[in-house]
């Protein structure tokens, strides 16, 4: 059995129903190049094997401990059952279903342990299914690249604004005093509740660094039940949405014109134009009406200040302005 007697960094890993992908996630933390992290494993009332999984790993190995939910309570709840357990200087999260990369916990911890940050970013990719039952990784996407490349050391939203583009939890390594000195915790009952919270991180943050190296793969599940799989769903769909404009709340209360002003650019370019596809054919006329209800308030704000688009993009989005 592995035991440190001084771990630096807790993962705190949620998972439901993942039985299929955990082993990936549990393996991924055991070949980290540095080892001298704990796992917080929950499992958030899972009906297949996962509990299972995570009582067996923390039987083998002292480094991860095991939480079990009576009742379901969503990825937010889990990660704040976590974070309230959280006793080592620095946190990091991991859904069960991800993989880190191997020099991931040394990139990050060593990063924001040299520089005093309050926490590092990184970059990370796509796991999609292939054509042989497995899964390949994609590449940085553009935006990812843009919001860890090159790196920097003790910046902030004010010098590097399009770090706002990286809104997901598990991209970070971060110091327990930030959530404790913020009181940050994530929203629940929602999906898509890291991404207010990664612009709270980064408003509230006295400084942080970006490293441009790949730290997780996230995973594209090949039955398609990913929650970000289910945007044509409207119950996704408003979460979705009220995550997005949410997230501009944040850094438009914070007075960061610039990373809302980017945020903004990027979810017109991005985000908007697959809504807009669905939308044009979607059954429930509530579907089309808060794609289109979204899109005019982007645009509309977006006016005096017009980004480049793709000429097809902006006639998507000229078209969605009209429902």
């Amino acid at each position: 059995m592995t035991l440190l007697a001084t771990p630096a960094v807790t993962v705190i890993v949620p998972g439901f129903d993942v039985a299929e992908y955990a082993v990936d996630a549990l393996d991924s933390l055991r070949a980290q190049t540095r080892d001298d992290w704990i796992a917080i494993l929950i499992d958030d009332a899972s009906t297949d094997d996962t509990g299972a999984m995570f009582d067996a790993a923390a039987a083998a190995d002292g480094r991860f401990r095991v939480v079990h939910h009576a009742a379901r309570a969503g990825l937010g709840a889990a990660r704040n059952t976590g974070l309230d357990l959280v006793d080592t200087p620095f946190v990091a999260f991991l859904d069960a279903d991800d993989r880190l990369t191997p020099r991931a916990l040394e990139r990050l911890v060593g990063t924001v342990s040299a520089s005093g940050s309050d926490f590092a970013v990184g970059a990370y990719v796509r796991l999609r299914p292939d054509s042989d039952g497995g899964y390949v990784s994609g590449a940085v996407q553009p935006w990812v690249a843009a919001s860890t490349d090159p790196a920097r050391t003790g910046t902030t939203l004010e010098h590097h604004p399009e770090v706002s583009a990286n809104i997901v939890a598990w991209s970070k390594v971060s110091r327990t005093g930030l959530w404790q000195r913020t009181r940050l915790r994530f929203p629940v009952g929602v999906a898509y509740e890291d991404q207010i919270v990664a612009q709270q991180m980064y408003t509230r943050a006295r400084a942080f660094d970006v490293i441009p190296d790949v730290v997780v793969e996230w995973r594209e599940r090949a039955d398609g039940s990913s929650i970000t799989q289910h945007k044509d769903q409207l119950s996704v769909l408003l979460d979705y949405l009220a995550a997005l404009a949410g997230g501009i709340a944040v850094l438009d209360t914070a007075g960061q014109r610039a990373a809302a002003s980017a945020r903004v650019r990027l979810i017109l370019a991005m985000d908007l134009p697959p809504l807009i596809a669905i939308a044009r054919d979607h059954p429930d006329d509530a579907y089309r009406r808060g794609v289109g209800a979204f899109t005019r308030e982007l645009w509309d704000r977006a006016e005096a200040d017009r980004p480049d688009l793709d000429p097809e993009v902006s006639t998507a989005l000229g078209a969605a302005r009209l429902w």
